[in-house]
Order: structure tokens, then C-alpha cells, then sequence
């Protein structure tokens, strides 16, 4: 159902206000260049500082350029249930594949409330659920054991796992099955990630170099390690240089090089600075994404 590169879909802006034509623009290129699903308004989609209504629109232009070539993934996330809930239906309704949600952050709510929460969520729609344990966004750490309970939900499918644990996939495959679809989260551990039994990554890079991270992908689910290896030597350093600050900051600094959306951020998330941009140009360089 859901696996390769999948980008965690920028979204890009003009002068403060969502960039649409940019937009449909990126959705065709990675298309082209070969990804293999897109998740819009995620973490790296700025969805923190999208207001509601923007969510809903940018998620349903998403679908409507794609146009069923390739899942969407709809972030759908929140802390707040009834919000989640809201936001899952909206993503139903346009015709999602899939939604994204997130363990819900700052809250912290105990692992019998994150059964809650999912069940809550699993029975208000017919939408897939992927779920995204990410312990050091959310401070909330789904056990593999309270991932195999909801596992038994027929329409929890999938998690993208940011744990940076890679025995949590072994693990995960132990409470939940050898079925249970397991995204990687982090991009410079996706090569370990699949070889533990995942199959795919939804991935900050992937929104810079879609070819080679498709590829990657491709090269790990058909068993050729030595290939994929070739890969991660090339994109190694961009996967550091992008996250030296806030992820979405670096992969738009580094669309804007590549001339595909401006370099452009909202509050409190800053552009990158100088020295980071050097890096990543070098790293870029290093991928063969500039001269």
C-alpha cells in the first residue's frame, strides 16, 4: 500500500502566503523524478504554523495534482482528538489515501490514552492510518507493545517510526506483524531501518533529490544493499547538512538553490544561516544536485 521514498511535502510560500503554483510545480516534479507517495502537511509541511483552513486546502490541491499516480498521505495530526478527528474526515472527503497522525504532543498522555486516541480515530473514518511515533517532537514514546494492540485495528496499517531505534522494527514486527507497514522517519538511518524489515521512508531529503531517494529505496527493496550503499555515500551528508537546523528550513534553502520554491519560512522557524547554507551547497554538490 504505502512504501519507497516518500517526501514529507514542503510547503512552500510567497510572501507569506502558501505559494500554490510552486505548489503543483513540486507535486509534478517528484511525480516525475519518481517518488513513490507524497505526505503533505507534515511537521516539514509547516503544518505547526498553517492555520486550519490552509491545512485543509493545501491537502486537498495535493490530491487534486496528483490525481491518483501516487498515494497522498495527508498529515492529520493533533493533540487534541476531536481536531484529529476533524482533520482526518476533511482528508477523507477529498480523497486521501491515507492520513498521518501523530502521538500527541505535550500532553503526554499515557499509553492506555494513546490506545484512546487511535481507536477514537480509527472508528470516526475509513481513512489508513499510519501512525508517527516521534519521541523527541512529541515527548510521548509509543511501546511496541501499545503499537501491536492498535496493530489489531484494521485500518491501522502503518507507522513511520522517528524513534532513531532500529531495533524497534524487529520489535515492532515481533507485536504487530511481519505485515504492519514500517515507514522510516529519519532519513540517515533508512538504510539500516529497511533492512530490519521496513519498507520505505517518509523523507525530509526525498524533497531535494527525489531521484536518488527513490532509487535508494528501490535499490533496499529488491535486496540490493551494495547499490543502496552507493546511495547513502552520496546523500549521507545532505541528510546531516539538512538537519542542522530545523529540517524544513534546510530543504527549503535547498529548493530555492535548485529554483523550485522560494526560501521562505514562517515564525518561529528562521531561515537557515550562512554557514549552514555553505554546507548544505557543499553536500548538494556532493549528491550531484548543483554544480
Amino acid at each position: 500500500m504505502f512504501r519507497g521514498s516518500l517526501p514529507a511535502l514542503v510547503t512552500p510560500f510567497r510572501n507569506g502566503a502558501v505559494d500554490y503554483e510552486a505548489l503543483e510545480a513540486l507535486v509534478e516534479w517528484h511525480i516525475a523524478e519518481g517518488s513513490h507517495g507524497l505526505v503533505p502537511v507534515g511537521t516539514t509541511g509547516e503544518s505547526p504554523t498553517l492555520t486550519h483552513i490552509e491545512h485543509e486546502q493545501v491537502v486537498e490541491f495535493v490530491v487534486k495534482c496528483v490525481k491518483g499516480r501516487v498515494p497522498v498521505i495527508a498529515g492529520a495530526g493533533s493533540n487534541n482528538t476531536t481536531e484529529a478527528i476533524r482533520l482526518m474526515k476533511h482528508a477523507e472527503s477529498v480523497g486521501a489515501d491515507g492520513a498521518l497522525i501523530v502521538t500527541p504532543y505535550y500532553n503526554k498522555p499515557t499509553q492506555a490514552g494513546l490506545i484512546a486516541h487511535y481507536r477514537a480515530l480509527h472508528d470516526a473514518c475509513d481513512l489508513p492510518i499510519i501512525i508517527y511515533n516521534i519521541p523527541g517532537r512529541s515527548v510521548v514514546d509509543m511501546s511496541p507493545e501499545t503499537m501491536g494492540e492498535l496493530a489489531k485495528l484494521p485500518r491501522i496499517v502503518g507507522v513511520k517510526d522517528a524513534t532513531g531505534k532500529l531495533e524497534r522494527v524487529s520489535m515492532q514486527r515481533q507485536s504487530c506483524g511481519a505485515e504492519f507497514i514500517q515507514l522510516s522517519g529519519e532519513d540517515a538511518t533508512a538504510l539500516g531501518f529497511n533492512a530490519h524489515g521496513g519498507v520505505g521512508c517518509i523523507s525530509v531529503t526525498a524533497n531535494v533529490a527525489p531521484k536518488l531517494c527513490a532509487e535508494f529505496q528501490e535499490a533496499t527493496l529488491a535486496g540490493d544493499y551494495h547499490k543502496a550503499l552507493s546511495y547513502q555515500d552520496r546523500l549521507m551528508p545532505l541528510h546531516v547538512a539538512i538537519f542542522l537546523e530545523p529540517g524544513l528550513a534546510g530543504a527549503k534553502y535547498a529548493l530555492s538553490r535548485l529554483g523550485r520554491c522560494e526560501n521562505e519560512v514562517r515564525l518561529p522557524i528562521l531561515g537557515v544561516t550562512e554557514k549552514t547554507a555553505a554546507t548544505i551547497d557543499a553536500a548538494m554538490r556532493h549528491a550531484g544536485l548543483l554544480n
